[in-house]
């Protein structure tokens, strides 16, 4: 009977070890869901820039006062950063001596006058005495001789005149133009030397000018904005000022400079600003920006679809089986929220814009209504170089 018993719980236990394996059988995976994004549909459409060039404020007309006569200065007429008028005087240099070589040069033109009109007086006597063979002819040619030699010394005396009036002119410095002086350069009592001791400097700021270096493959398209007279009207051209605000008036290009710098491999271009305010100051350092409507058609995209890793941009390409496929692409200039891309796509392709971060390589994708993401292509816009 006990075999019996021993036999009976065996099979229960079979049973239950059974029954139990059966309950545990690993279900089986399915692939992975496609993870949700929204995609757009690259397309090209006309693309306007703005180009940025480091630029200075210059003076269109400056001039450097130096002293042309040497002498202590005796007056300053007027305050260091004052507007001044052409002609209005500025220094004045001891006139003393200069007005005392004026006062002696007058005087030798007197002499050398009287001593002429006495000579002639006398070549005209002899001229007449000859005529009645009362006086020799040898006598006539020397009075006329003399004659000749005391219009030379008029001649003379009037040269040293004029140039002992230059110098008591000279010694009265006067403003070569309207504009603004800068501070001055030497005070009263100084002595200043002819040619090397500069005064101040004179400057006009209104108009005034931008300086920017140009890449030699620029040249020609500011040759054509200079020969443009639109250009001036369609305000091409714009000032970025140290504290980001910008100076919007209309700027022309006003010159080229004669020759590529070799160090650098730019050209000079001057472009000119009225400045009625002020706001624009020699020296100052800007930025100019200057619309590039000569791009033409690009290919644009958000500039959200774009990753960038170890230097290298990329975005994902939705290909067969709306598999999410990296590709690398190279990027031009940055238009709003949007990206010119240069190359790496084709028109019609379409790339995730949406999600992008939680996409993996050959991950499948949803996209969301491409139709509603073509319907906000981004809008060609001026933008930052």
């Amino acid at each position: 009977m006990n075999i019996n018993y021993i036999k009976f719980g065996i099979a229960i236990i079979s049973a239950t070890t059974l029954a139990s394996c059966g309950g545990q059988q690993a279900p089986q995976q399915g692939p992975p869901p496609a993870t949700p994004v929204t995609t757009y549909t690259v397309a090209d459409q006309p693309v306007t820039t703005v180009d940025s060039y480091p630029g200075v404020v210059v003076a269109l007309n400056e001039v450097e006062l130096r002293a042309q006569v040497g002498g202590y200065v005796t007056a300053i007429y007027v305050k260091d950063g004052q507007s001044v008028t052409k002609g209005q005087k500025l220094y004045e240099i001891d006139r003393t001596k200069y007005q005392a070589a004026y006062n002696a040069a007058k005087a030798d033109v007197n002499v050398a006058k009287a001593n002429r009109d006495k000579t002639k007086k006398d070549a005209d006597r002899y001229t007449k005495l000859a005529e009645q063979d009362a006086v020799a002819k040898q006598r006539v040619d020397y009075a006329l001789t003399d004659l000749a030699n005391a219009e030379s010394q008029v001649a003379a005396a009037q040269a040293s005149l004029a140039s002992a009036a230059n110098d008591l002119q000279r010694a009265t410095v006067v403003s070569p133009l309207t504009g603004t002086i800068g501070i001055s350069q030497i005070r009263l009592g100084a002595f200043a030397s002819p040619g090397t001791t500069v005064l101040n400097t004179v400057s006009t700021n209104n108009p005034i000018a931008v300086d920017i270096p140009v890449s030699q493959a620029d040249i020609q398209r500011f040759v054509r904005l200079q020969n443009d007279p639109s250009a001036v009207k369609d305000s091409l051209f714009s000032i970025q000022l140290q504290d980001n605000s910008i100076y919007r008036r209309q700027g022309r290009i006003v010159a080229i400079d004669r020759a590529v710098d070799p160090q650098t491999g730019t050209i000079k271009i001057r472009i000119s600003y009225p400045n009625e305010g002020g706001k624009l100051i020699s020296g100052m350092n800007v930025n100019l920006k200057v619309l590039n409507k000569e791009i033409g058609n690009q290919l644009v995209i958000p500039y959200k679809a774009v990753t960038e890793q170890l230097g290298e941009f990329n975005v994902f390409v939705v290909g067969d089986s709306s598999k999410a496929v990296p590709r690398v692409i190279k990027v031009g200039k940055q238009v709003d929220q949007n990206i010119v891309v240069t190359t790496g796509l084709k028109k019609g392709e379409v790339i995730v814009v949406e999600g992008v971060q939680n996409v993996r390589p050959g991950a499948v994708v949803q996209a969301g209504s491409v139709e509603a993401a073509n319907g906000q292509q981004p809008a060609a816009a001026a933008a930052k170089k």
